[in-house]
């Protein structure tokens, strides 16, 4: 058994409540490398954000939990060698789908833990996150717990339709699981293809798909029955049109590939949404720069020249998105 304390980090408690009453959100970036993880901690250590490092299983299987232990260890003395005195890094399971994972990451010094029970029956949902809340909880670990379906793909997380978090249900389901933070669904999606080309307009001047706007109305109706309850989005990465375009310019192919609104976001950030998760855009800044070096230099093989510059993108879609989307640049000082 490790704690999360021993390794430096911190849970998500204090950091929500102050996102709360700030009117800002907290950055979730999901990692899987030692460069995504480097660009994530220098553009918080520079910004001064609090950030929450996300690791899904499947990310937990591909860099081994044993690792992403002393990559998280390390993540904090790298962030004080930047000069953040005192770094607010949380280490959090994103979509456990089971009790044991959740109590593995737990045992293994993860500081927070995700259980999605979302595509079960809603009495079993309640039943699986009120036993991971009653474990993390010993250890002094939150645990964020989801309500509703997004649609989308993401590693092993995957469905077809989305279905909207019903107002009604969210009492008595935090209530009974006691978690310390809700997912939910409001129109966000999973992936790089958050939406059909169905469901968007086309914008006339560029001839960009433009995405149906969120249920914002949902969101207000449930932080009207939970009042400074943390709420968190998933599935929220914008799908910068920059990126796909340097991708598909250099022999990708991502037709009809669209996001969230950042104005969305910002709305959303200055309500009780108190974490945004954002996964696909750090993917596609990576394999922008990536691609792009590798068409400018085909004979380039040193993983070093073409990670490098792939790092240097992602800090700065984590700097931008800090500091122009989710207003939490200074709160970690």
């Amino acid at each position: 058994m490790v704690s999360f304390k021993e390794l430096g980090l911190v849970n998500t408690r204090e950091m929500f409540k102050k996102a709360i009453t700030g009117g800002y959100a907290i950055p979730a970036f999901n990692f899987n490398n030692m460069e995504q993880m480097q660009a994530i901690i220098k553009a918080c250590a520079e910004t001064k954000s609090p950030v929450i490092l996300q690791v899904s299983s499947g990310a937990r299987k591909y860099a081994n939990q044993t690792l992403l232990r002393y990559m998280a260890q390390g993540a904090v003395e790298y962030a004080k060698e930047l000069g953040w005195e005192h770094p607010q890094i949380a280490l959090h399971l994103d979509h456990g789908n089971s009790f044991e994972l959740c109590k593995s990451c737990v045992d293994y010094g993860f500081s927070s833990v995700m259980i999605d029970g979302s595509a079960l029956p809603y009495e079993e949902n309640i039943e699986l996150t009120k036993k991971v809340v009653e474990y993390a909880h010993q250890y002094d670990v939150t645990v964020e717990a989801e309500l509703g379906v997004l649609a989308g793909v993401e590693d092993e997380v995957q469905a077809e339709e989305s279905h909207y978090t019903k107002p009604e249900e969210v009492i008595d389901f935090a209530t009974r699981t006691g978690c310390d933070s809700l997912a939910i669904s409001i129109g966000t999606s999973h992936g790089a293809y958050k939406f059909t080309p169905e469901q968007c307009t086309v914008d006339p001047e560029t001839g960009r798909l433009v995405p149906p706007p969120l249920a914002f109305d949902i969101l207000d109706a449930i932080m009207e029955k939970l009042p400074g309850f943390p709420i968190v989005l998933h599935g929220s990465s914008s799908v910068p049109q920059e990126y796909v375009d340097i991708i598909n310019a250099n022999g990708g192919k991502m037709p009809n590939a669209v996001g969230i609104p950042e104005d969305q976001l910002r709305k959303a950030a200055k309500s009780a949404v108190c974490k945004i998760n954002i996964d696909s855009d750090s993917r596609l800044a990576f394999t922008a720069a990536v691609r792009k070096v590798l068409a400018e230099k085909p004979g380039e093989f040193d993983p070093r020249k073409y990670c490098g510059p792939a790092r240097d993108e992602m800090e700065r879609l984590y700097k931008h998105k800090i500091i122009e989307v989710l207003g939490s640049d200074g709160k970690a000082e």
